[in-house]
């Protein structure tokens, strides 16, 4: 039997609706389909992975710098890269229903959704078109980017002289894409407007196949170090008559969704296709001069590319657990503490105006150092399970105790555990627990009737 995954898709989409997650685009209208907005949490999860990718790929690196290419480009850059003339799926048709889909997503089946007899396969391009000033004609046609890799290959010289880096090295950039898919859906996973994170790593030819292993090694354990459980992950080979035509060699990373492996991330060995093109197609030199062998080529380059939307999926639906606790259903999302929304939430026991202030002053203080939430609605506990659900690592407690002592109880998300401890010691507390400090549990100190252990 196939293997599967062991979270429901339904339960993931109704938490991240429920909780501020995703949204439906347009909702009030009826929505738009396979468009997404990413609500108040999503942004903070999304800011929190492509904070990671650019620390883990650029800030921790010294042979990567960053870029930000324009969406719209020239239309011949297009032409160059092969995407006007073979950027297509083919696409077939329902002869009962009209409706269209993907011919390589049905394996010969009938239409699945009235069971139709369905045309002979066209190839649709997938490119978004538009028209640059007041003049709609083929001479002002512009397409919205299907990639960020093109705006790298057509930067590659100005990136090299203004940053002054050697071979190797590499350009990353995170940007949005538009892809006119025929078929999409399973949430978030293919989408006509996504995001994405790729790397163009520029070598030296006969070199490539050393940094294609080693970048493929490297992509895969970044999702394990934020927490990717192992068994969810797999390398997966492109065969010879799969690889695209630019493509000297190809892995995908590839992790176990709801609805089965799926592409995560590819990394790709592109040869000198990209920038041989561009040189032809400009009349610019692109190619790159060794100063310490005197050798001038065309630089090879290996292309990890990722989605942040898949990303944020994965992460998602990896991170989503349900227990019994004292009879009743947890629901917890032990998302990494580097990706999780909200780092902190502030719980005064209660509305009680003496205890307000300083639960108050507290948020006031720990906002300044990482994302935190004030939540003074219904019960103790009832909190709690709601910080569990959106992945908060840590609650802060304040309770009638904490006027007189200036302690406040700290609990942990995954193991429940909790420590007391100073008021004036928090803030170097919580920096060190996200920073992955062992949350060790401590007496817990607290006067009789305050409640602060009440889960």
């Amino acid at each position: 039997m196939p293997e599967q995954c062991k979270v429901d898709m339904e339960k993931v989409v109704s938490l991240c609706k429920r909780r501020g997650f995703v949204f439906q685009s347009s909702e009030i209208y009826g929505g738009l389909g396979s468009c997404w907005d990413y609500g108040p949490l999503g942004v903070e999860l999304k800011r929190n992975i492509k904070n990671a990718w650019w620390r883990a790929v650029v800030q921790e690196r010294d042979d990567i710098v960053g870029l930000d290419s324009s969406i719209m480009m020239h239309p011949q850059v297009w032409v160059a890269s092969g995407h006007v003339a073979g950027f297509s799926d083919p696409l077939v048709e329902c002869k009962v229903c009209h409706l269209r889909w993907r011919a390589t997503d049905l394996n010969g089946k009938r239409c699945p959704d009235c069971g139709g007899e369905l045309t002979e396969p066209r190839m649709f391009n997938l490119m978004f078109k538009t028209f640059m000033g007041p003049v709609e004609d083929d001479a002002h046609v512009i397409y919205l980017r299907p990639e960020t890799a093109q705006g790298i290959f057509v930067n590659f010289e100005n990136v090299m002289t203004t940053s002054r880096k050697k071979l190797p090295f590499g350009i990353a950039q995170i940007g949005k894409s538009f892809r006119n898919e025929i078929t999409t859906g399973n949430f978030i996973f293919r989408t006509r407007e996504f995001e994405q994170m790729e790397i163009e790593y520029f070598v030296k030819p006969g070199t490539d196949e050393h940094w294609f292993e080693y970048w493929v090694n490297e992509r895969f354990n970044w999702y394990l170090s934020l927490g990717i459980k192992p068994e969810n992950l797999r390398l997966r080979r492109h065969a010879k008559e799969e690889l695209a035509h630019y493509a000297k060699d190809c892995y995908d990373i590839e992790y176990l969704f709801p609805m089965g492996w799926a592409e995560l991330e590819g990394i790709a060995n592109r040869g000198d296709f990209d920038l041989r093109q561009h040189a032809q197609q400009s009349g610019k030199d692109l190619s790159y001069f060794d100063d310490e062998t005197g050798e001038r080529y065309i630089p090879y380059v290996i292309e990890p590319s990722a989605g942040v939307d898949r990303s944020a999926l994965a992460f998602l639906v990896d991170a989503y657990d349900e227990e019994v606790v004292e009879g009743e259903k947890r629901v917890i999302l032990r998302l990494h503490r580097d990706l999780a929304p909200i780092k902190v939430a502030v719980l005064p026991l209660s509305r009680n105006e003496r205890l307000v202030p300083l639960a108050k002053e507290i948020y006031g203080e720990l906002r300044r150092y990482f994302m935190t939430q004030y939540d003074d609605a219904q019960s103790i506990g009832r909190r709690y399970r709601r910080q569990d659900e959106i992945g908060t690592p840590f609650c802060v407690t304040i309770d009638f105790q904490s006027l007189e002592d200036n302690q406040v109880t700290i609990r942990e998300r995954d193991s429940m555990a909790q420590i007391r401890l100073p008021i004036k010691g928090l803030v170097e507390t919580l920096r060190a627990k996200l920073a992955g400090e062992s949350f060790a549990t401590q007496p817990l100190w607290t006067a009789k009737g305050t409640g602060a252990v009440d889960q």
